[in-house]
């Protein structure tokens, strides 16, 4: 499934004092990511999580991928 996480995900310093979060949600990215981690399905998030869809779940996975390639250019 192909997810461009910025069609889901937002900060915005007014909500959760901007941490990243799905959209048109209070839910972080974080919290997503963590269940993943701990082994939870895509279909136990949702159980967990009702109003969210993979597509959100995804975006989360595809986010924390591009954090991962974050490099810092060494003056």
């Amino acid at each position: 499934m192909q997810t461009d996480w910025r069609d889901y995900i937002v900060s915005t310093p007014d909500v959760l004092r901007g941490k990243p979060r799905l959209n048109g949600t209070r839910i972080p990215a974080g919290l997503i990511l963590g269940y993943l981690a701990a082994g939870k399905t895509f279909e136990e998030i949702i159980e967990e999580f009702p109003d969210l869809n993979e597509e959100q779940i995804a975006a989360c996975l595809d986010y924390a991928r591009e954090l991962s390639e974050f490099e810092v250019e060494l003056a």
